[in-house]
């Protein structure tokens, strides 16, 4: 069984085979522990039979992002089991593969990825430039968790588990900041 944790929005989020849950949280880090614990139970499972475990690692919240991927390589480091990552991008093409992923950044700009375009940060203006590359944009609704199993599935079948890192597109608030300062 592969078990997906996502920790990049303002909930949680997870997956267990053909099982789905969100879960609206005030403090993600406080709720992530026991709110994993229960999903796994409510699904008739064990965590013994967890054989890998997958986690959003962007883009998304900063601090959010962190505390899943900890959790994910905690558990995983428990459990004796690969951690996989898989990013917002990879699941949006996953089910549309021409597509332009856009996701609103919330701070005035948005975060993009398709098939003719790296991860990277666009302005609006950019986004309705480049977006007509592709016959359609996605992004403005939430992308389908239960891909992340064949992700998974594909990246350890192929061997390509890399070290799990956050995907990060831009500096943090406080590296911003720090940076103003500098200068």
């Amino acid at each position: 069984m592969i078990f997906i944790i996502n920790t990049s929005g303002t909930g949680l989020e997870f997956v267990l085979d053909d099982q789905h849950k969100s879960v609206a949280v005030e403090k993600q880090s406080v709720a992530l522990p026991a709110a994993a614990e229960s999903f796994i139970a409510e699904c008739g499972a064990k965590w013994h039979d967890i054989t890998a475990i997958g986690v959003v690692v962007g883009p998304g919240s900063f601090t959010g992002i962190r505390m899943g991927i900890a959790y994910a390589k905690g558990l995983a480091m428990g459990l004796n089991i690969p951690v996989v990552g898989v990013s917002a991008f990879e699941l949006y093409l996953a089910a549309t593969p021409d597509a332009f992923v856009a996701i609103d950044s919330g701070r005035g700009d948005f975060f993009v990825a398709s098939a003719v375009h790296a991860p990277c940060t666009m302005t609006i203006d950019e986004v309705e430039s480049e977006q007509m590359k592709c016959p359609r944009t996605v992004g403005h609704k939430p992308f389908d968790l239960k891909l992340a199993i064949s992700i998974v599935r594909d990246k350890i079948k192929r061997g390509n588990v890399e070290p799990v890192v956050p995907m990060y597109l831009r500096p943090s608030y406080a590296e911003e900041a720090k940076n103003r300062n500098v200068q």
